[in-house]
């Protein structure tokens, strides 16, 4: 079979929904009721929230931050993949997803755990000290913010720091870029290839999620 060959059947995805990720009543009702928005392509897939919180564990971290939260199912997989202490730092642009986040996230008992910052990405990272201070990043927000919220969060990286960039394929356009956000993406895939700052690999999986290791 070609490289990247798999065609994601019904059949396939069903498999993928019942086996490839454990989930619980909290992210199963988070997964349903952000599925009924018209907005609901924003929200990652069970098997990516498994996978990001296995990531949180294999490396220790005990303080991560999310760009972008949405209805909260990323945060919810973050903050339970932390150590004993750990903190998660969410900055939401809209006040109106943040308070969803805020519910789910106490729902899913892991609001001791998570602060949620409210405001554009860029002021709310500039106002966090430039120090080695966070083990885990993951960032899934507005597209044409991504090469600020790379650099801006990779300064507040400690080495040996993981951070994951979601959407980093565009639904495959990526390969032919005709809009604002998918030519921003290519040209940060491209710096990212080359920045000798860092460890990285691409998946295909999740519509193209990056890792991206600080040296």
């Amino acid at each position: 079979m070609a490289r990247g060959g798999l065609e994601p059947t019904a059949e396939l995805l069903d498999y993928l929904h019942r086996y490839g990720a454990r989930t619980d009543p909290v992210l199963d009702r988070v997964r349903a009721e952000t599925a009924e928005r018209p907005d609901a392509e924003m929200q990652i897939a069970a098997d990516q929230g498994a996978l990001m919180e296995l990531l949180v564990r294999l490396i220790g971290a005990s303080n991560a931050l999310e760009v972008g939260t949405f209805t909260g199912y990323s945060a919810i997989c973050i903050a339970r993949g932390l150590a004993d202490g750990g903190r998660l730092t969410c900055l939401e642009l809209s006040e109106e997803f943040a308070a969803i986040a805020r519910r789910n996230i106490d729902d899913a008992g892991v609001g001791d755990r998570v602060e949620i910052r409210t405001g554009p990405a860029r002021e709310s990272l500039e106002a966090i000290p430039t120090t080695p201070a966070f083990d885990f990043a993951f960032i899934d927000a507005d597209k044409t913010g991504y090469p600020d919220y790379y650099e801006l969060v990779l300064a507040r990286m400690r080495p040996g720091g993981l951070v994951l960039l979601d959407n980093m394929l565009q639904g495959g356009r990526i390969v032919s870029p005709d809009t604002e956000s998918t030519r921003v993406i290519d040209a940060l895939n491209r710096r990212i290839h080359d920045d000798d700052r860092v460890d990285m690999a691409m998946t295909i999986g999740s519509d193209g999620l990056t890792f991206v290791r600080v040296r």
